[in-house]
């Protein structure tokens, strides 16, 4: 099967190619034709099976192509609300490349950057907003973006903005989009609050679920090794060293300890780098583009990182503490074993992390078996 028997227009697929796509993902074949037909969606499947495709390239296609602009001017007429400002930039980028055939305008609009440029950009026009709701938030009470004639939204990662409180957010912005907008809503859980969510903003959503029941992907190998308090940053440098040059990304819980992470791997020869909330934007960009390009060899990050970052064959995330929500560890390990590709899932466990192990086991399959931690090198 090809892009083009989905129904999408010869010229969106060019791109395609170029970009390694040879044939639709199950998320892509199911969601493509349900969102070129108009109808509102809410779908369910692992992270780095396509999904920003999904919905990215019949998005493009509906508002460029089968339906020409009803309005002059530089509202927007597709909106892309997620969870972070990463994820943000990654689908910014995807859409562009999708969309460079018919010179798409899209605009990222995200906390931590200056608003003066993102007000440009509105004002110049655009053609889809890839945003934030907090900034989006921002930008509709100082009147520089006009939501009005929003002709498609899409709350990607849907799971993680209710997790983060954006509940009250999404409302207000939903409720300045016009009701006749084809709502599309993709999520790698789909927990009670977000079915109640799509039964909210959405009419007679299609559902669609290609997870076969898994919450991650089976390519994905889960262990965990068993430490004493005190004793994890010892297990991860063995972890680390064991794994010789392949990258990973290390999760810790707070921004304190990622630090305190970071600087000990440093001071352990390992090539580290570390993000979290209260990094610069320019320091996060640094850091993510050195971990893409092999700079360095560990990224350490707090949960601000398990949703976007779009490595491509990333082979290793390490669990330095485990999620207090067990959800979350299903978008962490969501980093690795991605398209097919073989990864890997360590858990470094002490005593007290037991019942979050509890949690974290009964969204698997299989029980997660335990390692022995490295020797000593």
């Amino acid at each position: 099967m090809s892009f083009v028997t989905l129904g999408l227009s010869d010229v969106v697929c060019r791109p395609l190619a170029r970009l390694g796509y040879a044939t639709p993902t199950a998320v892509q074949t199911r969601a493509i034709p349900l969102v070129l037909s108009g109808r509102d969606l809410m779908a369910r499947a692992q992270t780095g099976t396509g999904k920003t495709a999904a919905f990215g390239l019949p998005m493009i296609d509906r508002l460029l192509m089968h339906e020409k602009p009803q309005h002059a001017g530089s509202a927007p007429r597709g909106v892309v609300l997620v969870p972070t400002r990463e994820l943000a930039a990654q689908v910014h980028r995807a859409l562009v490349q999708y969309g460079a055939p018919l010179r798409l305008r899209c605009a990222v609009i995200v906390g931590g950057a200056g608003m003066r440029p993102q007000q440009e950009a509105l004002r110049r026009g655009v053609d889809i907003v890839v945003a934030t709701p907090g900034r989006l938030i921002d930008h509709m009470q100082q009147r520089t973006v006009d939501l009005s004639r929003v002709e498609i939204l899409t709350l990607d990662e849907a799971d993680r903005m209710l997790d983060m409180g954006f509940l009250p957010a999404l409302r207000r912005i939903v409720a300045a989009t016009p009701r006749t907008r084809q709502t599309l809503l993709f999520s790698a859980t789909l927990p009670r609050e977000v079915t109640q969510l799509a039964a909210q903003f959405s009419r007679e959503p299609i559902h669609v679920d290609v997870s076969n029941g898994r919450t991650v992907a089976s390519t994905v190998t889960h262990r965990l090794h068993t430490v004493g308090e005190g004793g994890k940053t010892d297990a991860l440098t063995r972890v680390l060293r064991e794994a010789a040059s392949s990258q990973a990304l290390v999760f810790c819980k707070t921004k304190r300890r990622s630090d305190r992470v970071g600087t000990q791997l440093a001071r352990a020869g390992i090539r580290t780098a570390v993000i979290h909330g209260n990094k610069s934007q320019g320091a996060r960009n640094r850091a993510l583009n050195d971990f893409k390009t092999g700079r360095v060899n560990v990224l350490v990050a707090t949960d601000i990182a398990a949703r976007g970052l779009d490595i491509a064959q990333l082979p290793l995330v390490v669990n330095y503490d485990l999620p207090l929500a067990a959800e979350d560890y299903v978008h962490r390990v969501g980093r690795t074993g991605r398209a097919g590709h073989a990864g890997r899932a360590v858990s470094l466990v002490s005593p007290a992390d037991r019942e979050l192990l509890r949690a974290i086991q009964r969204l698997l399959p299989a029980p997660i078996q335990e390692e022995r931690t490295p020797a000593r090198m």
